[in-house]
């Protein structure tokens, strides 16, 4: 179980497809570890656009990028995993 102030920031835009299925998928997971998703729109902060561009969605724990397009269970596993500790 993920310490409860663990926290996840899922990088977003309108209209993605993508931005949805990994957001379906990631949604379930984090509830179940007590992991709280924030949720940004990378088109509302010019700055996250140029960084992320095409690369959204991206899933990042602490600024780092866990995952990005897919949701990656191994990546975000071993995270949760590495957080409990």
């Amino acid at each position: 179980m993920a310490p409860s102030d663990a926290r996840l920031t899922l990088l977003v835009r309108e209209y993605c497809h993508l931005c949805d299925e990994m957001r379906h998928a990631l949604l379930p997971l984090a509830a179940a570890s007590g992991v709280a998703v924030d949720e940004i729109d990378v088109d509302s902060d010019s700055r996250l656009a140029a960084q992320w561009g095409d690369k959204v969605p991206v899933l990042l724990a602490g600024g780092v990028e866990l995952c990005h397009y897919r949701l990656d269970g191994a990546a975000l596993t071993a995270h949760l995993a590495g957080a409990a500790r």
